[in-house]
């Protein structure tokens, strides 16, 4: 740094040669007196030691010598003024450099020092050189320390000590000499300066932690080159990087005043890289707990192992990513694996498949397909030696020994290598599958894995996939599900946007498009609420598929608030090794509260909720549809709800506590509440009337309660005499059991108001 060369400022003085008129033996000031013609100073061109010089006796107590010029002073310019000077004759005084302070008005600043150090002459002959560095910082070696108050200098020097001798002065100079303090200047220390080579072999780590250390408050600077850092290296200032490093993968690079994937990524050169290395940073210490993305996005040509990456299998301290874009590059590595092997499953042990073919080449992870198997099965663990399988959930109908197929789906951020994980959160991030990979598989075990406000844009096969219980009390919240098969008929599609093996998730305002099915959910406990899901198409009077399925009898689960479009809920027990009823909670504890139902186009058969029982024995104990509204576009349907007996049939005649209310039903042929109110009304005098609910009871049940009976003005006989009695009233009756007869004890006729019910209340 040059400021007369950049700026172009004047900073010398004139030479003496120039004329004595332009020197001051005062303060410089316009005005005060010069050495023109004074008989103390004379010029001399031919002294052995200065090319031209003034010769000067000191006459005063303080002989001063000032520039008439202005010298500029400016915040960041560093002014050293030099001056050589020898004795020639008589008394030997004391040399020191010295300038007078002006401000923009012209005004002496007198508050600044304005006299550098005495240097004392010794000798004759002896040339001395004195000095003094002007700058408005207030430095360590800067011998006057101005203010910016101080706009210009008449610089000279002054003779101090006894009068009556005779010096030579050379030409005084004023050099720029910012150059001194550029490091300190500067806000950075550079790893070079610390013995870092930066030629991709030597092992730059000690220079990097030693630059770190002398840093106090600067930022490093890693110049260009590749730096080679063969140890664990954590940096705690601030770091820029022109250059790269390269490191084993075992070793981690922490950056903790720098912890983001811009400075990761020009670290190593790559986003890819630089997204693995602060991944594994992640895990390693606790200055922050967030990976900001900086809203970059990653290109990944193959799955991030992150278990792998980091070098763990358990963690359980929170942990979030956030703020970027995973984007699916086409290629090999994300190749679908699939084999077939023969195995041998038992229910007394239904985790475990036993005496499996080929064991050791089935990855973790893989879904497994095959008859008698539910949805969303998958390999959670397995033991080679012992030719065996962990399945996620048990099998419904395997028993024996049969082929099964496994079907590894690759995921761009893969969590399986994990026994334990938990309190890991995803947040703004969106996952682009492009149709070639899957989003993310979460760890075997774990617990509040939380995404929010992710996308998952086109994933080929799964959105958020769950190979064990790490989704255990999982968050998923304000995220977007956009499928791959959009143009597809709803039952040609094979995306799932996530699935659930654990209890107590939350599904919130999400909202998922024309996914085969938004969620197969497993577990009790889960809040399902104000999402949108749905999965339509542009087939007329198209088929339609489930948005959400439960997999097992008592949830426990409230869905409410949603937007339930073009799909239908379906609730079986298709993950339990013996599907009959024996004594455990049957289909219980669901609620589904105000939620918006639609379907448009659809068939007639076309329902909303669908009970489909794997094994017999079952019924309903404990559901509620209440507050719902159902519509129909562009067609009408038979009525909302069914049960699936392909496999079973529920048992009506032991319903409990089922609540059916307060619905709306628009081109719904037939509504239906539980309990049913109907109003009888008996033209011809019986003993007994048989009131049918018609079918206005849910699943097409069988009536198990009257509740109440209360006559509508006059019962009377057939010759109209009036009869003041109550009724017997025998639930069950016809053929269908959706009747229930009324006994009098003899003929009368009028009109009654009947309250029954499918169940029976606890």
């Amino acid at each position: 740094m040059n400021k007369a060369i950049t700026d172009g400022l004047v900073l010398m003085p004139p030479p003496f040669s120039a004329g004595l008129n332009l020197w001051s033996r005062e303060d410089g000031t316009p005005g005060s007196a010069s050495y023109q013609g004074q008989p103390n100073a004379a010029l001399v061109t031919n002294d052995q030691d200065f090319a031209g010089c003034l010769e000067l006796q000191k006459t005063e107590a303080t002989q001063r010598l000032r520039s008439f010029a202005q010298t500029p002073i400016q915040p960041g310019l560093y002014l050293r003024v030099s001056a050589r000077v020898k004795a020639v004759s008589g008394n030997l005084p004391s040399v020191r450099i010295a300038a007078w302070a002006g401000d923009v008005n012209g005004q002496n600043v007198a508050t600044v020092v304005q006299e550098g150090s005495s240097v004392a002459l010794t000798g004759y002959g002896e040339v001395v050189t004195v000095s003094a560095i002007i700058s408005p910082a207030r430095r360590t070696g800067v011998d006057l320390a101005w203010t910016t108050q101080v706009a210009y200098a008449h610089v000279g020097l002054d003779l101090t000590g006894p009068n009556g001798g005779v010096v030579r002065i050379d030409d005084l100079v004023v050099e720029d000499v910012t150059n001194i303090f550029i490091r300190k200047l500067m806000d950075w220390v550079d790893v070079r300066d610390y013995g870092a080579l930066g030629n991709g072999t030597a092992n730059d780590s000690a220079a990097f932690l030693a630059a770190d250390a002398d840093a106090q408050g600067r930022a490093i600077l890693v110049p260009s080159g590749v730096f080679r850092l063969n140890s664990n290296v954590t940096i705690n200032s601030r770091i820029r990087f022109e250059g790269t490093v390269s490191m084993p993968s075992n070793r981690r690079l922490v950056l903790t005043r720098n912890y983001d994937l811009d400075t990761y990524s020009q670290a190593f050169g790559s986003e890819v890289e630089g997204f693995r290395r602060a991944m594994q940073a992640l895990f390693y210490f606790t200055d922050h707990v967030t990976l900001d993305l900086s809203g970059r996005r990653v290109d990944l040509t193959e799955p991030l192992d992150v278990a792998a990456v980091a070098g763990l299998t358990n963690f359980s301290t929170r942990r979030v990513v956030r703020n970027g874009s995973l984007n699916a590059v086409p290629g090999p590595g994300w190749q679908t694996e699939e084999f077939t092997s023969v195995a041998t499953y038992s229910p007394a042990n239904n985790l475990v498949l036993t005496g499996v073919a080929n064991v050791a080449s089935i990855p973790v992870g893989s879904l497994v397909i095959g008859t008698g198997v539910g949805r969303e099965v998958y390999v959670r663990s397995k033991n080679v030696a012992a030719g065996t399988i962990e399945l996620s959930q048990p099998l419904w109908g395997a028993a024996g020994t049969r082929p099964y197929t496994f079907r590894r789906f690759k995921y761009m951020l893969d969590f399986s290598g994990f026994d334990l994980l938990s309190r890991f959160e995803l947040e703004d991030i969106e996952f682009f599958g492009q149709g070639v990979c899957s989003g993310v598989m979460l760890p075997v075990t774990g617990a509040t894995m939380r995404f929010v406000s992710c996308s998952f844009n086109r994933p080929r096969d799964r959105g958020i996939t769950s190979i064990g219980t790490g989704c255990q009390g999982m968050f998923v919240d304000m995220c977007q599900f956009l499928s791959n098969e959009q143009a597809l008929n709803a039952v040609d599609r094979t995306t799932i946007a996530l699935n659930i093996n654990a209890n107590d998730t939350k599904l919130r305002n999400n909202r998922v498009v024309r996914f085969a099915h938004f969620a197969v959910v497993n577990g009790t406990g889960h809040l399902i609420h104000a999402n949108h899901f749905f999965q339509g198409d542009e087939n007329p009077a198209g088929l339609r598929r489930a948005g959400l399925i439960f997999t097992q009898t008592n949830v426990s689960t409230v869905v409410t608030g949603n937007y339930i479009d073009n799909c239908f809920i379906e609730w079986g027990n298709e993950h339990d090794s013996a599907p009959e009823w024996d004594g455990e909670f049957s289909f219980g504890g669901l609620n589904i509260v105000g939620n918006v139902f639609i379907a448009s186009n659809t068939s007639s058969s076309f329902r909303w909720l669908v009970v489909r029982p794997y094994g017999p024995g079952h019924y309903l104990n404990g559901f509620s549809l209440v507050s719902n509204s159902f519509r129909v576009f562009n067609a009408t349907i038979d009525r909302v709800e069914m049960v699936d007996t392909s496999l079973a049939m529920l048992d009506f005649a032991r319903s409990r506590n089922v609540r059916v209310e307060g619905n709306s039903f628009n081109n719904v042929a037939q509504g239906i509440l539980n309990p049913v109110i109907v109003t009888h009304t008996q033209n011809t005098a019986a003993e007994t009337w048989n009131v049918s609910a018609g079918g206005f009871i849910p699943f097409g049940a069988r009536i198990r309660m009257v509740e109440s009976v209360q006559p509508e003005g006059t019962i009377s006989t057939s010759s109209n005499a009036a009869r003041y009695m109550f009724p017997n009233a025998t639930p069950g009756t016809g053929t269908q059991g959706n009747e229930a007869q009324l006994r009098w004890g003899e003929a009368v006729r009028g009109k009654a108001i009947v309250t029954m019910r499918m169940d029976m209340p606890a």
